[in-house]
Parts: C-alpha cells; structure tokens; sequence
C-alpha cells in the first residue's frame, strides 16, 4: 500500500505563547514544493483568505469522490466532459460531545459530451457506487455523514 505525506511549519510570531494571542496560520507544504497557506476557520479568529482545515477536509472528500467517479464512468464508456461540486462542511458537537465536521454535503453535477444521455437513477447509483469506493468516504465513514445531492 502506499504512504502519501505533507509537512507542516508553524513558527510563533508573538512574544509569548498565550491563550487566543497567538497566529494559527501555518504552511502545508504538498509534492515538496506546493505551498498552502492555512488558518482557523474564520469564526475561530482564522484569516478568510487562508483555507482551514475543514475546507481541505471538505476537498479532499470531493476530490478523492470525483476521481472515483471518473474513474467508474471511463469503465462503463460513460463520456463525462465536465465535474462540478459544491461541498458544505458542518460543524458541530459529535455523539461524545467535541467539536468536530459533523456532515458533508456534497453537490455533485456531471455533464457529458453531447448526444451521451443517462437516466437520473443511473446517475445516482453511479454517485453512490462511486462514494462506496472513495477512500476519503470510507474513512469517515463511521464518524461523518456524508450526503449526495
């Protein structure tokens, strides 16, 4: 199986670290040179500019989605021309009472080269088969809802 890896460089600005008077903001640095700048979510003091944590959760839920996706319809001759997705990541207590992403909402809309045409039900179960295989929903799976719409 394979090893996927990221670093991480936070270095403190302040004088001191204390509670609520320091910077969150930190580099995840990705393939040894992509560089993304992170941050608390904005309701926790975050800078809106710098993704967070749970937007990248959120991506990389609909990411590894839509690779499975792809790779599912290229099996079955389905000619996708375009993916979109919206994903909303909720925040909220969890059965033990933490804070936590509680549910991902994902938005899903595929179009296909024209004259390809496919059945509402086909596509749904297409999404849900692709959900079942996607490794980022299998992980989550036993602590986040994750809805298709």
């Amino acid at each position: 199986m394979s090893d996927i890896s990221i670093d991480l460089h936070w270095q403190r600005i302040e004088p001191e670290l204390k509670p609520g008077a320091y910077t969150a903001e930190h580099t995840v640095q990705l393939n040894n040179g992509y560089d993304v700048q992170v941050d608390a979510a904005p309701d926790y003091g975050g800078d809106p500019s710098c993704t967070n944590p749970e937007q990248a959760l959120a991506s990389a839920l609909s990411s590894c989605h839509m690779l499975t996706f792809l790779a599912l319809a290229a099996k079955a001759g389905w000619p996708v021309a375009s993916y979109h997705d919206h994903v909303v990541a909720h925040l909220g207590k969890n059965p033990k009472g933490k804070m936590s992403v509680t549910r991902l909402e994902m938005h899903p809309l595929v179009r296909f080269d024209t004259g390809f045409q496919v059945n509402d039900a086909d596509l749904a179960q297409m999404q849900n088969r692709a959900h079942r295989y996607c490794f980022i929903a299998n992980t989550l799976a036993d602590f986040v809802e994750i809805s298709i719409h």
